[in-house]
C-alpha cells in the first residue's frame, strides 16, 4: 500500500487538499454560471409592446415599459432566475397600479433575448437596461428592485448609478455561499455582500423567514451590512416562492411605505 500511495505525512495530506481545492475552484469557474442560471424556454413571443434594446456588441435584449403618467418613480425590475417577461404580467400590473412606472427586461439568455445567460451577460444587460431607461425614456427618479438572483444586477446598479432607492428581496450575500454557508472561493459570483455597504440610497430588504432555496440569514446580513437609512420586511411563513395572502398585504404595504418614505427625503 505504501509503494502506491507514499508515505502518509502532513505535507502530503496539504498538497492532496490543495490539489482537491484547486479542482473544485475550476470546476466552479467553469460550470458556475450554469448552475446559477436556468433560463426557460420563452413564455411569450415578440409584439408590439416589446421593446428591444441593443449592447454595445449588437445583441439585444428585450423589455417591457409600463408607465404611469403619475407617477414620480419609476421601478427598473430585475427578476429571478426561471422567470421571463412573460411570468411578470400581474406582478407589474401591480406595481403599476400602486402609482409608480415600472421598467422590466430580460438578461442576455432569458425570453427572447439574444445571448447566453452568465454573471458577465446580466450585469451588461442591466447596464443596458438603465441607460435606456434614462437616455430613451428619460426618467430620472428609479428605485431599482432586483428579486433573488435580479439582486446581484440590482445592488451592482445602486452602486454604479445614480438612484433614488434600493429593493433587495430574497436574493444572496454571494452566489456560491447559497450552498456553501461560509466563503470558500475567491472566485464567488455576485458579491452583494461586498456592495451593498457601497450603497448610497436608501435601501429596503424584503425575505421570507421560511425560505429554503435563499435562507433568510442572507437577507439579514445583507440588511446588517446595508447604510442607513435602510428598512427591512420580514415576511412570516413565506418561502422562496409561495408568500400567503397576509404576507402579501405586507410586503406591497412595505413597498408602499418605502415609496413614500423616498418622497419625503427629497422634499427635505
Amino acid at each position: 500500500m505504501k509503494y502506491l500511495v507514499g508515505d502518509f505525512t502532513l505535507e502530503r495530506v496539504i498538497r492532496s487538499l490543495l490539489f482537491i481545492y484547486i479542482c473544485i475552484l475550476i470546476f466552479g469557474w467553469v460550470r458556475s454560471d450554469s448552475m446559477i442560471f436556468q433560463p426557460h424556454a420563452a413564455s411569450y413571443s415578440d409584439n408590439e409592446y416589446i421593446i428591444k434594446i441593443a449592447l454595445p456588441d449588437g445583441s439585444l435584449i428585450s423589455a417591457l415599459y409600463l408607465e404611469n403618467t403619475d407617477a414620480e418613480y419609476t421601478v427598473l425590475y430585475n427578476h429571478a432566475n426561471a422567470v421571463d417577461l412573460g411570468d411578470l404580467d400581474q406582478f407589474i400590473s401591480t406595481y403599476k397600479n400602486m402609482g409608480v412606472s415600472v421598467f422590466a427586461y430580460d438578461y442576455l439568455g432569458y425570453g427572447t433575448s439574444q445571448g447566453r445567460a452568465t454573471t458577465a451577460n446580466t450585469y451588461k444587460s442591466a447596464d443596458a437596461a438603465m441607460d435606456y431607461l434614462i437616455k430613451q425614456v428619460g426618467v430620472t427618479n428609479i428605485i431599482i428592485h432586483g428579486r433573488s438572483v435580479g439582486g446581484g444586477p440590482a445592488i451592482y446598479l445602486a452602486r454604479t448609478r445614480d438612484v433614488a432607492g434600493l429593493i433587495v428581496e430574497s436574493s444572496f450575500v454571494t452566489a456560491f455561499r447559497v450552498m456553501t454557508n461560509i466563503p470558500v472561493a475567491p472566485i464567488d459570483k455576485f458579491r452583494n455582500i461586498a456592495r451593498i455597504g457601497k450603497v448610497n440610497c436608501p435601501v429596503l430588504v424584503i425575505h421570507g423567514k421560511e425560505d429554503r432555496t435563499i435562507p433568510f440569514w442572507h437577507g439579514e446580513k445583507l440588511f446588517d451590512k446595508a447604510k442607513e437609512p435602510k428598512f427591512s420586511c420580514w415576511l412570516d411563513e413565506t418561502s422562496h416562492n409561495y408568500m400567503p395572502v397576509e404576507a402579501e398585504g405586507e410586503y406591497w404595504s412595505a413597498i408602499s411605505t418605502f415609496t413614500q418614505q423616498l418622497k419625503r427625503m427629497d422634499e427635505k
